[in-house]
């Protein structure tokens, strides 16, 4: 299978933070500010060979959403499976990569593989499938999802409202409904002011990677290492760590569940 998203597309989704849905703000471990989720879509060499490296270097987690169907998971499965056994979150990310065709500049999107054409049987068994390939890599049986390019409408209906039981959480369905999108090439400085300013809020950052210095939608690994000494450097006010631990903990002190309104 082949994937690749034109150019002019962003290197990365900056969501911007869940709004906690209760009153009172959050705690979070060690009293720091902010919960930052670092994950990396779509099974790429480049985040074995470079984002893995990284992460490790900086005693950082973070989540890893695979395209199922990717050859490169095929290929390399067993250094998938020690990215799950070093503590780094396996996601669910389909199996092909469905997106919504009918949306502006999505000509990439095949005829067989439109979001808009399927329904809600199809996707929940492709999500359930993906669920069962995971637990074969990893052993794990609870799940959080990336939904492809964000989208969640199949021609039936909205999965994440109807499907969100068959996870801990769903990236984007807890966040305000718009992304920030920065051109690719995006600089370590521009990463650290996002984290930053989204974090003042005191909700959750997350940041959605694909290639890091190679692949698509690449960002290089001077700005990617830059961002995650950033991180390390301020542990006490940034609680970095995989998605499905974030939404563990969030789910635990009761404010926000899998695909709730944020209003």
């Amino acid at each position: 299978m082949s994937f690749r998203l034109p150019l002019i597309l962003s290197s990365l989704y900056l969501a911007l933070q869940i709004p906690i849905s209760h009153a009172a703000p959050i705690v979070w471990p060690g009293n720091a500010k902010a919960a930052v989720s670092l994950s990396y879509d779509d099974a790429l060499n480049s985040q074995l060979d470079n984002a893995v490296p990284a992460l490790k270097k900086y005693g950082i987690k973070a989540s890893f959403y695979p395209i199922l169907s990717s050859p490169v998971l095929a290929a390399r499965l067993p250094e998938w499976r020690k990215v799950a056994a070093d503590g780094y979150e396996l996601g669910n990310h389909t199996l092909f990569h469905a997106c919504a065709k009918s949306k502006p500049g999505r000509s990439w999107v095949a005829d067989h593989n439109d979001l808009d054409k399927k329904n809600m049987a199809q996707i929940q068994d492709e999500l359930s499938t993906a669920n069962a390939f995971l637990y074969a890599i990893d052993g794990k049986t609870e799940r959080t999802l990336t939904p492809p390019c964000l989208d969640w409408e199949v021609s039936d209906g909205n999965f994440v409202e109807h499907l969100a039981h068959m996870f801990v959480g769903i990236k984007g369905a807890e966040t305000i409904p718009s992304s920030m999108l920065l051109p690719e090439g995006v600089s370590g400085k521009e990463l650290i002011k996002f984290v930053q300013k989204s974090a003042k809020n005191g909700g959750v950052v997350n940041i959605i990677f694909h290639g890091i210095n190679g692949d698509h939608l690449s960002v290089s690994n001077e700005a990617h290492e830059e961002l995650l000494k950033f991180l390390a450097k301020n542990r006490d006010m940034y609680w970095t760590d995989t998605y499905i631990n974030i939404m563990k903990y969030v789910r635990q002190a009761g404010k926000v569940g899998v695909g709730e309104s944020p209003n």
